[in-house]
């Protein structure tokens, strides 16, 4: 697709890494817009959302990095090269990170935390769908070979070599498949945001919306790292997959009892 924005001279701009940082901009943007609705103090809620954005970056760089280790074990100077750099990282590493960061930062604030992160839940859906049309036009997170008439054929020869993407080949749109998912998920989340009955409800269904969908389009994935647990049956970004399915299933599980009901008990 277009790896490059534009270039001038040595100086190029990934399509990537602006689609990404407009994801950013975008999904916090909105962020702040719901944690204002809860009650959140602007200003908190930006310092807060820049934190997790940032080690959402760093996760997923961190991430992306292991899974691909073998390669990177054998050629260590190739983990800052500018490949490196611009591939689209792992979105689970980021993710995780984004949460450590998150429960860090929400304990030294003293900020609602269920509350906060309900709030950021559907711009992170948002963001995540922006940032995925830019792994598209890089060329990364590719998917496998396909006769199917949806199947996208990668022709330019910077997408290869910065993150080998098989070209002149027809592969499943994974990053398009995704961008839809995160898309969609981003509207329910908003429709269910504006009618929330408990905290932790939005961040629950995200968590367990988004783990079921990554499940499942792993497996059209063909980029390096699939396949790696339990002797190739999964791969590492399914079995984080299930532990988001299960952690969002736990919120709900575990969500406070209705007011109305909590009033009639006393």
């Amino acid at each position: 697709m277009f790896p490059r924005l534009f270039q001038i001279g040595n100086f190029g701009v990934p399509t990537y890494g602006v689609l990404v940082a407009l994801g950013v901009l975008v999904g916090l943007w909105i962020s702040v817009r719901n944690s204002a609705k809860q009650g959140i103090k602007p200003e908190n809620a930006w310092d807060f959302g820049i934190a997790i954005v940032l080690a959402g970056i760093i996760g997923a760089k961190v991430l992306y990095i292991i899974v691909d280790w073998h390669t990177y074990a054998q050629h260590p100077r190739e983990i800052f090269s500018l490949a490196t750099l611009q591939a689209g990282g792992v979105f689970s590493g980021g993710l995780i990170a984004a949460f450590v960061v998150a429960a860090w930062f929400l304990r030294k604030h003293q900020m609602p935390a269920l509350s906060t992160c309900d709030a950021f839940a559907p711009g992170l859906a948002m963001g995540h769908a922006i940032g995925r049309l830019g792994c598209f036009a890089a060329g990364c997170c590719y998917g496998k070979p396909t006769h199917h008439f949806w199947g996208v054929t990668f022709t330019n020869p910077l997408a290869s070599q910065l993150v080998g993407t098989p070209l002149n080949e027809a592969l499943e749109p994974t990053q398009l498949f995704e961008s839809a998912v995160e898309l969609s998920i981003f509207f329910l989340l908003m429709w269910m945001f504006k009618r929330k009955k408990f905290d932790g409800q939005i961040l629950g269904a995200y968590l367990f919306l988004y783990g079921i969908a990554r499940f499942f389009l792993e497996f059209l994935r063909d980029d390096p790292g699939r396949g790696s647990v339990f002797g190739g049956a999964i791969s590492g970004t399914q079995l984080i997959a299930i532990g988001l399915v299960l952690a969002g299933g736990l919120i709900w599980y575990l969500r406070p009892a209705p007011r109305v009901a909590m009033a009639a008990a006393r």
